[in-house]
């Protein structure tokens, strides 16, 4: 894999759910500048993680990463925990991603029974990664892509809305900032700032993927540093700057985890086809992390 490969595996492992769903709880439990303060936490957080395990990649690049670095610095015993509760993980993960997938397909199938597109899928992604480790970095990154190009358009267009170059609903003028000042600066105090934070760590996992996928790239001395900090970068804008966007024109009592907040910005634009496109980027995010998902789980389970 080459090192476009690798940023884009790493951005699509944590573009997914954690953004498109459960940043609306986010910015309801901790309100618009609660919600912007705890993201930004998260990515200094996951910014000294990734530099960490950058620099053991580059000094090792195993399939295995993490799970081998503890059993040469610690112990075969904690490398064997490790692997298996990491792998696990990532199991447990793909049979919802597929089910998840499944239900999606049936917004436009809705007479179809999910688990035949749960099938398809899996047949799919086993195919992309049984064939060649290339086309699998190649198929996630295309994946990723429309993620990354979906959430770029978000932030443009919620911006016209916000300095009022398009209109939007509810309002007869530019909302700019006033939702994050309206009901005080941090409206349910301090507090919720720490308690949504396993939320927010949740939405940043799969940054680590970087490290596994780093055994199977050309020159990972120079891949992965680049890798690691354009992708905390790029992570930290997409992230805050979605957020950002979110709780300027959704006011926070409304944001939730019922809807996707994504969407709710797009139909109160009055964008045609909202929910249908939505729903296809929210498919890509969900067969983008089953792919990496599953390329992780052999590599752990391999070494």
């Amino acid at each position: 894999m080459e090192t476009r490969h690798l940023t884009m595996i790493s951005l699509g492992g944590v573009i997914g759910t954690g953004l498109f769903l459960s940043s609306g709880y986010t910015i309801h439990q901790a309100g618009p500048l609660g919600a912007i303060i705890a993201y930004a936490i998260g990515s200094v957080l996951v910014y000294f993680i990734m530099l960490s395990l950058g620099e053991l990649s580059v000094a090792m690049p195993y399939a295995g990463s993490f799970h081998l670095y503890a059993k040469r610095f610690i112990g075969p015993g904690t490398a064997f925990t490790i692997a298996v509760l990491y792998w696990l993980n990532w199991a447990v993960a793909l049979a919802s991603e597929f089910t998840a997938a499944g239900l999606l397909m049936q917004r436009w199938f809705p007479h179809s029974p999910a688990w035949i597109w749960s099938a398809a899928f899996i047949v799919v992604v086993f195919l992309l990664n049984i064939l060649s480790v290339r086309l699998y970095g190649e198929s996630e990154f295309w994946f990723a892509s429309i993620k990354v190009f979906a959430i770029i358009a978000f932030i443009v267009i919620g911006l016209l809305a916000m300095f009022g170059a398009i209109p939007i609903a509810g309002y007869d003028h530019a909302p700019m900032f006033e939702n994050f000042y309206s009901d005080g600066w941090l409206p349910n105090g301090v507090l919720p700032i720490f308690s949504t934070l396993l939320t927010v760590v949740f939405a940043f996992s799969g940054t680590e993927v970087v490290g596994v996928a780093a055994g199977e790239t050309k020159d990972p001395s120079k891949a992965i540093p680049k890798a690691v900090h354009t992708t905390v970068l790029r992570l930290a804008i997409f992230f805050i700057g979605s957020i950002a966007v979110m709780a300027a024109l959704i006011p926070w009592r409304k944001s939730g985890v019922d809807a996707s907040p994504f969407v709710l910005v797009f139909q109160s634009i009055g964008m045609p086809f909202a929910g249908d496109i939505m729903n296809f980027v929210v498919l890509t995010a969900v067969l983008s992390a089953a792919n990496s998902g599953l390329y992780v789980c052999s590599r752990m389970v391999w070494s």
